[in-house]
């Protein structure tokens, strides 16, 4: 197949992204698929229509964007990357017409403009098909309060929270004790979030949360182990638990390789709790109306499990949690990266039909 793979873009995670296109890149080459790799914002350059083909191809590309950098991009720094400064817009040059040439884009996009449902409306109005989850479902899985609700009301149990859009909240105001969550309510891989012990730390933490969103969450803190379940066409993979000895899973322990954080799949939990689990996150999956695959994130205290968020374009990183859980059912990196292409595929026949 002609694939292109669609990163970078101008998200807070677009290190994030940029390696997991790389990583996608190579192993569909891997594969005997020819794999144009191209960044959403930077675009591409092109003399000629035969400049477009010449992009697709089986060799290998640079790996040095696997290691993420632990520098959080802001707007300025993104804008600055490209000529026009991001004026005119998030797509760079030729980015639709390269889409266009190719059978389906596995998109390696994350955070804000890469999940929200915004570029995933601009390839359906251009009739490309793409990996992952339709416009709506993109929206509503990014964005924590809408999920949260739709959790609430398909009796998927989850963290208690209030919504704010201001950092000026008191205590009072919370309907819950301290320590609590704070975190935006559209973003990804914890960038913004605080665990906040006591009341006097919440309003910095909140405006933390609110520079890269409008609107935060203030989210009951659950104390427990912690597990991530991968959605595959249909069917759930083995649990992934992540254990950190110091601190907790935040940007840093996601991305960066050291010591302090295990990722164990299938984990060392009873056949109930592991089922139980499984079953909430396809319904979780179901209730947002998420395509093709995905990721369900959960807390678990005292033998309950808790759903915290959806993810509907699940890091490919080295050091992702997608990749673990498909390993621990037999499915390796290039299988799963395949796997994910022909399921969404398989999607669009069933359409066309």
């Amino acid at each position: 197949m002609k694939i292109v793979v669609l990163a970078g873009g101008r998200s807070t995670e677009r290190n994030v992204s940029l390696s997991s296109g790389t990583k996608i890149s190579n192993a569909l080459r891997s594969k005997g698929h020819r794999v144009a790799l191209v960044d959403l914002f930077l675009g591409q350059e092109l003399a000629g229509d035969a400049d477009v083909d010449d992009l697709f191809t089986t060799e290998p590309g640079d790996d040095s964007k696997l290691n993420i950098s632990d520098e959080i991009l802001n707007d300025d720094k993104i804008n600055a990357l490209r000529p026009d400064h991001g004026a005119k817009g998030l797509f760079g040059p030729n980015v639709l017409t390269i889409c266009q040439a190719a059978d389906i884009v596995y998109l390696g996009l994350h955070g804000e403009d890469g999940e929200n449902g915004k570029v995933q409306a601009v390839l359906d109005l251009f009739n490309i098909h793409y990996t992952g989850s339709d416009t709506l479902a993109s929206g509503l899985a990014m964005n924590k309060k809408y999920s949260k609700e739709i959790f609430i009301q398909n009796h998927i149990p989850t963290a208690a929270y209030i919504a704010t859009k201001t950092s000026q909240v008191t205590a009072e105001q919370i309907p819950f004790g301290f320590p609590v969550v704070v975190k935006p309510a559209s973003g990804g891989s914890s960038v913004g979030t605080h665990i906040v012990p006591t009341a006097d730390q919440l309003q910095a933490a909140l405006a933390d949360a609110l520079s890269f969103d409008e609107e935060a969450l203030i989210e009951e803190y659950i104390k427990g182990r912690e597990f991530s379940i991968a959605l595959l066409d249909g069917a759930a993979l083995p649990a992934v638990e992540i254990v950190v000895k110091k601190g907790w899973y935040d940007f840093e322990h996601k991305f960066q390789a050291n010591d302090d954080t295990q990722l164990i799949s299938p984990p060392d939990i009873d056949d109930q709790l592991h089922q139980q689990m499984q079953a909430l996150a396809l319904q979780a999956f179901n209730a947002l109306g998420m395509q093709n695959y995905g990721r369900v994130d959960f807390l678990v205290r005292e033998g309950q499990p808790y759903a915290i968020e959806a993810n509907s374009l699940p890091g490919m990183t080295p050091l992702s949690l997608i990749p673990q859980e498909a390993r621990a059912a037999g499915i390796e990196y290039a299988d799963l990266c395949e796997r994910i292409i022909e399921s969404k595929v398989r999607f669009y026949q069933k359409q066309q039909a």
